[in-house]
């Protein structure tokens, strides 16, 4: 089955008509949804959030053409293996960032560039996307961010040290901070 749906998903993409392919991977903390376009990955769906809301946004912000396969998602499985492994430190995937605008988008760009095992606060993101008073929205940027994990907005602490929140939930964003070596065990 999954052979015959890569190779309608293959064929849907040489005649241009997949806009938004998905597939689940494995994770420590259960499966995530992982979905891109032809720019990239678009959307990482983390375990506590359910699948089929993540994929009705994407057929309405994206496109209604969204097809399960495998095949386009080999690298961006083999980088969450090693980094959840402790073995990755820097994610090297084309992303598509169309499901985030404006100053969430910029404050999600400056997330990206946090160094593995280092951590910010939501004041200097919002300094850093051009806005140093809008923290509660660098906050809301963070708690929407479309591409955890990979973008990592786990990373993003309180200016008093504590955590914050976290979309996929506190445990693991501690979980993911003791990975980087933030967090002792």
């Amino acid at each position: 089955m999954k052979d015959s749906l890569n190779r309608l998903a293959a064929a849907a993409t040489a005649a241009g008509l997949l806009d938004v392919a998905y597939t689940t991977t494995d994770s420590p903390f259960g499966p995530l949804l992982l979905a891109r376009t032809p720019r990239g990955l678009v959307r990482v769906g983390l375990p506590n959030q359910d699948a089929e809301v993540l994929l009705d946004e994407l057929a309405t912000r994206v496109s209604p053409r969204v097809l399960e396969t495998a095949a386009p998602f080999e690298q961006a499985r083999r980088e969450l293996d090693l980094y959840f492994a402790g073995k990755l430190t820097e994610f090297d995937l084309p992303l598509d960032w169309q499901l985030s605008k404006d100053f969430r988008r910029r404050v999600l760009r400056q997330i990206a560039r946090i160094p593995y095992g280092q951590t910010r606060t939501y004041t200097q993101m919002a300094k850093g996307a051009g806005n140093e008073r809008a923290v509660r929205a660098a906050g809301s940027a963070c708690g929407s961010n479309p591409i955890p994990v990979v973008v990592p907005c786990h990373r993003v602490l309180r200016s008093s040290g504590a955590l914050g929140g976290y979309g996929g939930g506190l445990p693991m964003k501690e979980e993911l901070l003791q990975l980087e070596g933030v967090l002792e065990d």
